[in-house]
């Protein structure tokens, strides 16, 4: 399917997964993570609005691997040495405006959400109500940019119907495995999905790249 295409008919079904995720999480979050993180994505959604066009997705999907790939090596090399930082605002800001942008262009902005949040060592239901709340806001600042873009007509809401039925299933089941995962061993899943991601991503630019596109 064409990317643009593709990321239209996602859009809509994370509007509403992610909203259940919110409801799920509604009481595990950090609250100035979510003002921090929330402003550089908006910024970041503005963004990648402008830079849509003239983007070449290969790039972006290069830099939002290396960046998963970055933090993994950096996380595995430092294991039990590394101290919890603060949730600050410069940084948050910074990869809050990566988050935007690549969640716009591709919807691939974990890696750099995690980036920012994994360091800080959140209790496991606290980072993933605030990964989940962030992209709840995210997604919908996303809605006046793809409409201005003319990406969310003519789209197949069957599809999309199927697939936000199972989101939604796919969140309850998530919150379910979180309560009853032990920290340490939340961490290393996160971080070993993480790295799958990053792997996969860095495969599709290149995959785009010897295609000539």
């Amino acid at each position: 399917m064409n990317p643009v295409q593709a990321a239209a008919i996602l859009l809509p079904v994370f509007l509403v997964t992610d909203w259940a995720a919110v409801w799920l999480y509604r009481r595990d979050f950090s609250g100035r993570n979510l003002a921090i993180l929330i402003p550089g994505m908006i910024l970041g959604t503005g963004l990648a609005t402008l830079l849509t066009p003239v983007l070449p997705e290969s790039g972006l999907l290069l830099a939002t691997g290396l960046i998963g790939m970055w933090y993994v090596g950096r996380s595995w090399l430092a294991r039990g040495r590394a101290e919890a930082t603060p949730a600050a605002v410069a940084p948050g800001i910074f990869w809050g405006v990566l988050t935007g942008i690549a969640s716009f262009i591709t919807h691939s902005g974990s890696p750099p959400a995690q980036a920012y949040l994994m360091p800080q060592k959140l209790p496991k239901l606290r980072f993933a109500g605030t990964i989940a709340i962030t992209f709840a806001a995210g997604n919908v600042a996303k809605l006046p940019g793809y409409w201005a873009l003319g990406t969310l007509e003519g789209l197949n809401w069957s599809l999309i119907a199927v697939l936000a039925m199972a989101g939604m299933a796919g969140a309850g089941i998530g919150r379910w495995i979180t309560g009853r995962l032990a920290q340490t061993t939340y961490v290393r899943i996160i971080e070993a999905l993480l790295l799958g991601l990053s792997v996969l991503l860095l495969a599709k630019a290149g995959a785009i790249v010897f295609a000539g596109g």
